[in-house]
């Protein structure tokens, strides 16, 4: 008769001995490791939590700097007026849709330009991968690029008639070459014998590039255009220099203007608050309202990035 094995004991002394095989300098590596991630976390996590804190704290602790991490009375105010504030909707509206139709163009672009690249079988494939990684080496520099900004805008409103300034930042700033790279890596790992029996099938290159490579690759795709939409959603610098109309400044623009506003007002000695709290408390209250929708979308993209870096940071 078979003696019954216990799976229990079999596991408990697996367990045991994988931490009995830990020498003392793995255990000090991993606990030094621990802490230093730790301590990472908790400055990534303080910003927001200040923020809030001075959000809705009352208006001496805010005014004075007594906010240190936790708040100091309570009022909700300065949230109140955020959300009656008509121009900052506006402006949260225009980052919405920068952000959005600036995903989708960079997107386009990225997969056609990484599919491209991919093949070997291009005309001038070495050329162009160069041209691409020397862009990353050498940029043109801020003038260069600020000009080549401005004769965007004047091509769209004078040959195309788009005079709406929020077209020029997406379609501006419409490619990345690191982001181009890793799509281009990540479709380089898709099995060539799966697409030569495609093409054997009578299947285009757009089809190949559709229905195999890109789902395939679905998890850099959805790492890049993570890269792409939060840097559209926090875009300040160009936005404020090459946007002129205050009805299409996007969201950071439009914070920084306020700041700039409240510190001229304190400069010259005047007080913009209202009620129960601070200026500086209206300012904190938009952040935490800016940060909210990265906040709800990354968990459903985060599962995706380690997979999608990693594949499409590696060239088999």
């Amino acid at each position: 008769m078979k003696a019954k094995i216990d799976n229990s004991k079999i596991y408990k002394s697996r367990k045991e001995g994988s931490f009995q095989r830990l020498e003392a300098s793995e255990i000090i590596f991993k606990v030094i490791s621990y802490t230093f991630v730790g301590i990472f976390a908790l400055m990534c996590l303080y910003p927001l939590v200040y923020s809030l804190s001075s959000a809705i704290s009352a208006y001496d602790p805010v005014a004075s700097g007594k906010i240190v991490l936790f708040p100091m009375g309570f009022q909700l105010e300065a949230f109140a007026s955020v959300f009656e504030d008509k121009y900052f909707w506006a402006s949260f509206c225009n980052t919405f849709f920068i952000t959005f139709f600036g995903t989708v163009y960079c997107m386009i672009i990225s997969i056609a330009g990484g599919y491209a690249l991919a093949k070997t079988e291009l005309f001038g494939h070495k050329f162009f991968n160069f041209i691409l990684i020397f862009t990353m080496w050498f940029a043109a520099g801020t003038i260069p690029m600020y000009l080549n900004y401005k004769a965007t805008g004047s091509i769209l409103q004078n040959n195309l008639g788009i005079a709406d300034q929020k077209w020029l930042v997406v379609i501006a700033m419409g490619m990345n070459a690191f982001n181009i790279i890793l799509l281009r890596n990540a479709f380089q790992s898709v099995p060539k014998e799966i697409e030569e029996a495609a093409i054997i099938d009578g299947a285009t290159d757009f089809q190949i590039m559709s229905k195999i490579s890109v789902p395939m690759s679905k998890a850099t795709i959805a790492t890049v255009g993570l890269f792409y939409g939060i840097s559209r959603w926090n875009g300040y610098f160009w936005a404020s220099k090459v946007v002129d109309s205050s009805l299409d400044f996007p969201l950071q623009v439009y914070i920084q203007r306020t700041i700039k506003g409240i510190e001229e007002d304190l400069a010259l000695g005047g007080s913009v608050s209202v009620g129960t709290f601070a200026p500086q408390s209206t300012v904190y209250a938009m952040i935490v309202c800016a940060i909210i929708p990265i906040l709800i979308i990354y968990p459903f993209i985060q599962k995706y990035f380690t997979a999608g870096v990693n594949l499409g940071g590696v060239k088999e």
